[in-house]
């Protein structure tokens, strides 16, 4: 169980960090209804991004794309990014380094 708390991000969604190293952050995003949305936005850290449940559309910099569960993607450095909530869900990120801004 994690001992981070679960923290509004933006309408209908919900970030908790599950663990975390200098090196390495896991972090879950859950979206609570369809419409959801995580902002577009960019950050130094290489993120993965595994669909646990629900569906997602993604912009990364020009592409758009749909996601589903068991699917997974990384997201470079600095890359302009963000998602839609298809069908609500959950998000599990991996950062590195970690995401100090979310402590």
């Amino acid at each position: 169980m994690s001992a981070f708390p679960i923290v509004e991000t933006e309408a209908n969604v919900t970030r908790q960090v599950m663990a975390d190293h200098p090196d390495l952050m896991v972090v879950t995003f859950a979206f609570g209804k369809e419409g959801a949305a995580g902002s577009l936005h960019n950050h130094p850290h290489v993120q993965s991004t595994y669909v646990a449940e629900g569906r997602f559309r993604f912009t990364i910099d020009d592409e758009t794309f749909e996601v589903g569960p068991g699917d997974s993607f990384v997201i470079p450095s600095g890359a302009v990014h963000g998602c839609v909530c298809l069908e609500p869900g959950k998000l599990v990120d991996c950062f590195t380094p970690r995401r100090d801004d979310f402590l």
